[in-house]
């Protein structure tokens, strides 16, 4: 099968390695976003899913915009690929484009649709509290995410999960769901089901605001804001913004699923509970575990922070090295 392989961030990569490495799959081509400049030296970085293009030798094209850009159109339209393959590209296809492939346009999209339709649906089914997502493949139409549903796969979100470590999941259970949906539309064994949309929910683009922690809101809601937009979420701790990377909710209710080395928590939990405290207030630095911060409703843990200027540190070694009071107040992000 000639496949046409569009896709761009890292999330994108196992799903191009799949076909490159499946006997029934010829790559003939891949589209990425053009290179972007990022770091010190402002150098153009390429793409993860140009890196491994590049690797395996295969042509690259990289057009600002895929729809209006003559040569591009010209180039998917003489491949005459059986079916294109897209994978977080980052740019909405025409219908011209949509209709130049045998088999159409498919789509690998990190959520079971039509939940979280959009930019950003791992880091909003985090943020919502989830317990379950997972990958859905469908047949793409000119909507966003809005085409006939393939296949989908399930996972389950554990308390812990990150928005990076849950990408890192769901990117090989995409990669293995491609190479099935594939065969299964070639072989005429799948049936196109449309999507409901009155149970569709949307993931939109991430704004500045949405990393602004706001400790008027419970603990478990403003871990699963941390998990989601990890690794950028912000509070302010002495007039400065302190990045917050990695908390615990500690309550009764999540003990059996905390790490290991937290259920000691447990053993503390009516001293913990006891006292009465403020919003962003200190409530207690735990030898060997870190600070623990009073919200709205129920107790956090700071297990990974960044002071401004600093590197990423330990919720503890921070603690210590700015010599932080019980009693001390952080305040909201901004």
């Amino acid at each position: 099968m000639k496949v046409i392989f569009f896709g761009t961030p890292q999330f994108a990569v196992p799903s191009l390695e799949n076909l490159l490495n499946h006997p029934d799959f010829e790559v003939v081509a891949v589209v990425t976003q053009p290179d972007k400049r990022r770091g010190r030296g402002n150098e153009l970085i390429p793409s993860p899913v140009k890196n491994v293009a590049l690797a395996h030798q295969l042509p690259v094209w990289q057009p600002q915009r895929v729809k209006k850009d003559p040569e591009t159109l010209n180039l998917l339209r003489q491949a005459q690929a059986d079916a294109f393959a897209v994978v977080a590209y980052g740019q909405i296809l025409s219908q011209e484009i949509l209709d130049m492939p045998k088999l159409g346009c498919i789509n690998v999209h990190g959520s079971l649709l039509p939940k979280y339709r959009g930019a950003a649906p791992i880091q909003w089914c985090l943020y919502n509290g989830e317990m379950e997502t997972g990958i859905a493949t469908m047949l793409m139409d000119a909507g966003m995410d809005t085409g006939a549903m393939l296949l989908k796969a399930y996972v389950p979100i554990l308390l812990m999960d990150n928005s990076e470590q849950l990408a890192q999941t769901l990117s090989v259970l995409g990669a293995d769901l491609l190479v099935e949906t594939l065969l299964k539309l070639e072989s005429g064994s799948l049936t196109p089901i449309p999507q409901d949309s009155s149970q569709a929910t949307y993931a939109p683009l991430i704004k500045k605001e949405d990393y602004w922690l706001s400790w008027s809101r419970s603990a478990f809601e403003l871990h699963n804001q941390v998990r989601g937009f990890f690794p950028d979420c912000v509070a302010t701790f002495r007039g400065a913004a302190l990045k917050i990377s990695s908390t615990a909710p500690i309550a009764p209710d999540f003990w059996s699923q905390l790490p290991s080395e937290l259920r000691v928590l447990e053993e503390k939990w009516f001293e913990l509970s006891s006292g009465a405290a403020q919003p962003g207030e200190v409530v207690a630095i735990l030898k060997g575990i870190g600070p623990i911060v009073q919200t709205d409703a129920g107790l956090l843990l700071l297990r990974k922070v960044q002071v401004a200027g600093k590197r990423p540190q330990s919720g503890l070694d921070f603690a210590n090295g700015m010599r932080l009071a019980v009693g001390e107040i952080l305040e909201n992000g901004h």
